[in-house]
């Protein structure tokens, strides 16, 4: 049996659909099981919740061997360690409790840099909670998701911008959430690894914001270009959204965190080079959802 947490989203769809094609024994948690697609809400086990609560992870990890943890930080939550590490607390419990074999997480690029980055550290530190409890484990550290540019399809549409507080000619790494849940599915599937690891997963190529921008100008068809934002504004419009002052300011501290480097710490190599562009994607993805919105 597989548990996979966050079903609905970007990634855990496509895992669920993926280990559901390959036949296998899938149990989900989910807070609303409407939101599944009708299709296969009839193919998997349900438990309905939170996985941040003990009776429920409890109950989804009775009987299981493997699962998918993937933790949708808080943004009310009153610090990143409560987000990451305090809602993962139970389940590290029932890891031990149910005897769990193997754990897959997508967590971030940073282990080792000694650079304190909000979101980032709060992952990173999930990690080492799961980790002590001996369990087979692969986290699968990221850079930024392309898919967060989805966020910004009414203002690159409505004023051709994209915007943000990094630097427009600082390269980074970027990954398709699609490339991130084909390799945690095909881990899933293989009863075969052992011991604790790091697997990083970059995009084929790092791009500036200014880059993406014009990339995301020919892909449209239309002028498209990068806007950076003062950081403390942005800090208090997050807070204006209902984000708490504490995961707000972490967001802040993880752009900074990336200025400083938090992402190049990692050599691309073959190996952990996912194969979608940002060109590809922007194409299959951002390109619809503009012309769509």
């Amino acid at each position: 049996m597989i548990v996979v947490t966050a079903p609905t989203g970007h990634i855990g769809s496509r895992v669920l659909a993926d280990l559901l094609e390959h036949g296998e024994d899938v149990r989900v948690v989910v807070r609303d099981p409407d939101r599944l697609p009708a299709g296969i809400r009839g193919r998997v086990e349900v438990v309905t919740g939170s996985h941040r609560e003990r009776d429920v992870v409890d109950r989804a990890l009775d009987g299981a061997d493997t699962v998918f943890w993937l933790v949708p930080a808080d943004v009310r939550a009153p610090s990143v360690y409560d987000a990451y590490v305090t809602f993962s607390i139970p389940f590290a419990d029932a890891v031990v409790r149910h005897g769990v074999q193997r754990v897959v997480t997508v967590s971030a690029l940073g282990r080792g840099t000694q650079l304190y980055a909000g979101h980032v550290s709060g992952s990173l530190a999930m990690e080492d909670l799961i980790r002590s409890t001996g369990v087979h484990f692969r986290a699968l550290a990221m850079p930024t998701f392309m898919d967060n540019l989805t966020r910004q399809v009414d203002l690159i549409r409505q004023r051709g911008v994209i915007a943000g507080t990094i630097p427009g000619d600082l390269k980074l790494p970027f990954t398709a959430t699609r490339d991130i849940a084909d390799r945690a599915a095909r881990l899933l599937r293989d009863r075969g690894w052992t011991g604790q690891d790091t697997l990083d997963l970059l995009g084929p190529d790092d791009l500036t914001f200014d880059e993406v921008a014009a990339l995301a100008s020919e892909v449209l068809g239309t002028p498209v270009r990068y806007e950076r934002g003062d950081r403390d504004q942005d800090r208090k419009q997050l807070v204006g959204y209902g984000f708490s002052e504490a995961m707000a300011q972490s967001l802040i501290d993880m752009d900074i965190a990336k200025e400083r480097g938090l992402d190049h710490a990692v050599a691309r190599t073959p190996e952990n080079t996912a194969p979608t562009t940002y060109r590809q994607w922007m194409r299959d993805v951002l390109k619809p959802a503009v012309e769509a919105s």
